[in-house]
């Protein structure tokens, strides 16, 4: 977590550089809280609740630094929790809908707890329609802003807080926040980003409009980074970027991502290094020999696979060919004769084993797999298989009021037939 700066003067205006700019309304929205609990008499709390991917998992550990900062104690039950913020994901239609089907469930407890604030953040954010639709439909949720405006959520805070309006922020420049708090979940595992955005364009892909053009960080800012989590005991250290190995090109002076890598496994200490994702037409027989020569980076290429037809790469923009996503797979395992063969279901126990997933067993078909970190029930057609969410946030909770304790975990599966097939049995 970073130290605040001490010389801040609260009479004054607010400065116009920044990091000192989000100081400044980090202390004034730290004050306003401290009043605020003073007043209720008891502690107030947040809960940050992360759809996506690492990087809005890292987004997330620097909301939570910042509003601990600021005097609110962490809830992981978002009913119980003064402060909301869903951080959300968009590459996903259905990722969107779970988002909306959570709002429906808040609206009904905002109404027992008119004091409760709510914000939205992440990709989702970016997009206008999405925005308006906030906007015009859900009139509960109090700030809202995206993905280029995460360096400034100490101000956006103090604003919704004092302020008598709704605050929406979107788009604005593409800036590395070096700087804002951050609250590391877990003491083990540890995300470090080294750039942002994506420069590909792929024709199926959203992301370069919503987390914006590639921006890499200084190497001096990701090596400080490096070694501060080496010696604070973090075991397992993975590099995070959309592109991560295109990492430096946009520098004034350009590094590869090979360089970067090479110099953070050269550090002393006790730790695993990896990275991800990986875009073929940039990983490099460098790249793979600075993996091989290390005893610190893990023997694993995460290197995505969308066709192996030309045409469809092509059609994709992916800007590589069959041979040479082939070439490079040879050439690491020449290198790399042990590199783990990772297969999707070795990776989904690994991941049920770390409680990252769960495992629902599915009658008459193979098992499906969702997460945990978003309690909920499902929708399972008996008819054609279709697995749907089903928000039952209501419905634990006069549960847990009719035996008079805390569900602390469940699974519900409701068996039905879905629109779709009761339309078809109706035409036969």
């Amino acid at each position: 977590m970073n130290t605040m700066n001490p010389e801040i003067n609260l009479s004054k205006e607010a400065p116009l550089e920044e990091p000192e700019r989000q100081y400044y309304y980090i202390e004034k929205a730290k004050k306003y809280v401290k009043e605020q609990m003073e007043k209720l008499g008891r502690q107030l709390t947040f809960c940050v609740v992360t759809f996506g991917c690492q990087m809005n998992a890292r987004d997330s550990e620097k909301l939570t630094g910042v509003l601990r900062q600021i005097g609110y104690t962490e809830e992981t039950n978002e009913e119980k929790a003064d402060f909301v913020i869903y951080n959300t994901c968009t590459v996903r239609e259905n990722a969107n809908m779970r988002v909306y089907g959570r709002l429906g469930q808040l609206n009904r407890i905002k109404r027992r707890k008119p004091y409760m604030m709510i914000a939205l953040c992440g990709c989702m954010m970016e997009q206008e329609h999405v925005v308006e639709r906030i906007r015009k439909s859900y009139p509960f949720v109090s700030l809202v802003f995206g993905t280029h405006s995460l360096s400034s959520f100490p101000q956006l805070v103090y604003e919704t807080l004092t302020g008598a309006k709704r605050v929406f922020q979107r788009g604005g420049e593409d800036t590395i926040d070096e700087n804002i708090p951050v609250r590391r979940d877990g003491h083990f595992k540890a995300w470090l980003p080294v750039m942002y955005g994506c420069d590909n364009f792929c024709s199926y892909c959203v992301v370069p409009y919503v987390r914006g053009r590639e921006r890499s960080r200084e190497p001096e800012a990701v090596l400080k980074e490096a070694r501060q989590l080496i010696e604070g005991g973090y075991k397992d250290i993975t590099l995070l970027g959309q592109n991560v190995n295109s990492y430096g090109k946009n520098l004034p002076e350009p590094v590869n991502f090979a360089k970067l890598l090479k110099e953070i496994s050269d550090m002393e200490g006790d730790y695993w290094l990896r990275f991800m994702t990986s875009h073929p037409k940039d990983c490099t027989k460098e790249l793979i020999d600075v993996m091989a020569s290390s005893g610190h980076i893990a023997k694993h290429l995460h290197l995505p696979f969308q066709s192996g037809n030309n045409r469809v790469l092509k059609e994709m923009n992916r800007r590589y060919t069959r041979e040479q996503y082939l070439e490079i797979i040879r050439y690491a395992r020449e290198k790399m004769p042990g590199i783990a063969r990772g297969t999707v279901y070795r990776n989904l126990k690994l991941m049920e084993q770390a409680r990252e997933i769960a495992r629902l067993e599915m009658p008459d078909g193979p098992d499906r797999f969702d997460k945990t970190s978003n309690p909920h029930g499902h929708l399972y057609c008996d008819c054609c298989g279709s697995l749907q969410d089903l928000p039952v946030i209501g419905l634990v909770r006069e549960i847990e009021n009719a035996i008079g304790t805390e569900v602390r975990s469940y699974q519900l599966t409701i068996h039905y037939i879905c629109p779709e097939c009761r339309e078809k049995q109706a035409e036969l």
